[in-house]
């Protein structure tokens, strides 16, 4: 597996991971805890919009990294 490929799949899953703590923000009835999932869902959806960037600027630099 190519690191462009690694990273992809990486993104995948934190994506997976926001919207896993989204939905379970969503569902629970104490707003601690809703509080708490929600704050991790933010820090998280900042991680996958680095990520999103690394993941260009991979594309641009190695061209053997483009549509993985």
């Amino acid at each position: 597996m190519t690191i462009g490929s690694e990273v992809k799949q990486c993104l995948a899953s934190l994506k997976g991971v926001e919207a896993s703590l989204s939905s379970l923000a969503l569902r629970t009835q104490d707003n601690e805890s809703k509080q708490t999932l929600h704050e991790t869902m933010m820090v998280v959806n900042e991680v996958v919009t680095d990520l999103k960037k690394r993941v260009g600027e991979l594309e641009n630099e190695e061209f053997q990294y483009k549509g993985f």
